[in-house]
């Protein structure tokens, strides 16, 4: 029986590039299902948490459809991806939209960029190409992926943890701030594997072949 690879579809965007991408790295060897079916998730092997947009609406997105707790769940249960917004709402709380509460799966705050580092001006959003810093470089998932290699990021606002132990990377960008996080089960990164050439892939690689342990 083939691995089934559920990518969590609760309203907010167009996640064919990541069906797409998962399929391609996949080889065959696993079923993805875009889906917002709790029992498809809770059969599901591995599972993907993508999200873009504000972080109020996609809260709101997310409890409208159920699909908050089938979130929390997976991410106890599974080896679990979380992807841009799909990182920022596993934070408590975001300074977006006047202050919006997340799902607290970790604690910490998501914060803005500022609009001005080094007494220039900074670009926000930032978008395009930047490097990541492997701060835990023996994590499965960074398996054949050097050091400061290159994923593409779209965000204005970016995770900061209360426990500087769940960082698993980091990025420059104005400030330094955490663009990838781990924990038992858990991996989430602020960038688009789906959008990052091969690096991204390998990355969406080891998650397939990934037993959700470090």
């Amino acid at each position: 029986m083939s691995k089934k690879i559920a990518v969590i579809d609760y309203g907010m965007g167009n996640l064919r590039s990541v069906v797409k991408a998962l399929e391609y790295v996949a080889e065959g060897k696993a079923e993805v299902l875009l889906t917002s079916n709790p029992d498809l998730v809770a059969i599901s092997d591995h599972v993907v948490f993508p999200g873009q947009g504000a972080a109020r609406d996609c809260m709101a997105a997310l409890r409208d459809t159920g699909m908050d707790e089938v979130v929390i769940e997976a991410a106890h249960s599974k080896p679990f991806l979380g992807v841009c917004m799909g990182m920022q709402v596993l934070m408590t709380h975001s300074e977006e939209n006047g202050g919006t509460d997340l799902l607290n799966l970790f604690r910490g705050e998501v914060r803005r960029f500022p609009d001005n580092a080094d007494g220039e001006r900074l670009k926000v959003p930032q978008m395009g190409w930047n490097t990541i810093h492997e701060v835990q470089r023996d994590h499965p998932l960074f398996k054949g992926i050097h050091d400061n290699s290159h994923f593409y990021f779209v965000h204005s606002y970016y995770v900061s943890p209360a426990d500087p132990s769940l960082t698993a990377g980091e990025t420059d960008y104005g400030v330094t701030f955490t663009s990838a996080i781990a924990r038992d089960n858990v991996f989430a990164m602020q960038s688009h594997p789906e959008k990052s050439a091969e690096a991204g892939l390998q990355l969406l690689r080891n998650f397939i072949s990934w037993d959700g342990t470090a």
